[in-house]
């Protein structure tokens, strides 16, 4: 399913984690123009591979079942703005949003991993901002075009490393498994990340109370 971008909502599941019912994810595609992200996209949505796209900006769904549990993908391929000079620009909308992004780069474009070095700062810098830290995986695109390769894997992966971030090189256009893989670690990323926020929250309740509890001793 299609639907347009202008305006995006937040998809927010009514069901609890621990719950057998639908869980849905929204996940974010960032990257510079030409690196393959609608490819990406398609092969995970159909298994199918199409090479070229027109410029169109769009939220795709799909639901999946993982572990037995249904999984509903939210995923929004964006567009990777002409001007050079913003070309690691991330709206506000599209991070209050995502509950995770993908970051896509060519290893034959040099340019389009440095617009995503870009990309990653600018999602950590906001999480000060929208508190829950989203998860964020980097993915190397075109692994079957090794003779135009200007980005070593070695690059990749230290990258990831240095940003916390999860790394994969894969081929969109080779298979569809290596695709399939990097949707599903985002999501027990972002699995964990929502956990990690329950229990954030929940250790709070539990201080607020015994404030309250203990300033109305000092006060009787």
């Amino acid at each position: 399913m299609v639907v347009q971008v202008n305006p995006p909502t937040r998809h927010y599941s009514k069901t609890m984690e621990g719950s057998q019912q639908k869980v849905e994810a929204n996940v974010l595609l960032l990257g510079a123009e030409s690196v393959g992200k609608s490819a990406l996209t398609v092969r995970f949505l159909t298994r199918r591979f199409i090479g070229e796209y027109g410029d169109i900006e769009s939220i795709n769904s799909h639901t999946d079942r993982i572990d037995g549990r249904e999984i509903c993908f939210n995923i929004w391929d964006s567009l990777c703005p002409q001007n050079g000079e913003v070309a690691g620009h991330i709206s506000d909308r599209q991070l209050q949003w995502a509950d995770g992004f993908i970051l896509v780069y060519s290893i034959c474009d040099r340019a389009s991993f440095n617009v995503v070095r870009q990309q990653v700062q600018r999602v950590q810098q906001a999480k000060s901002k929208f508190p829950g830290a989203p998860p964020i995986i980097i993915v190397g695109n075109k692994r079957d075009l090794q003779h135009r390769r200007t980005v070593s894997s070695e690059e990749g992966r230290l990258l990831a490393l240095s940003t916390d971030c999860g790394f994969f090189e894969i081929s969109a256009a080779e298979t569809y498994h290596e695709v399939q893989l990097v949707f599903h670690e985002l999501l027990d990323l972002i699995r964990e990340a929502r956990a990690l926020k329950k229990g954030a929250a929940g250790i709070k309740g539990i201080v607020r109370s015994m404030s309250a509890v203990f300033g109305r001793k000092r006060t009787e």
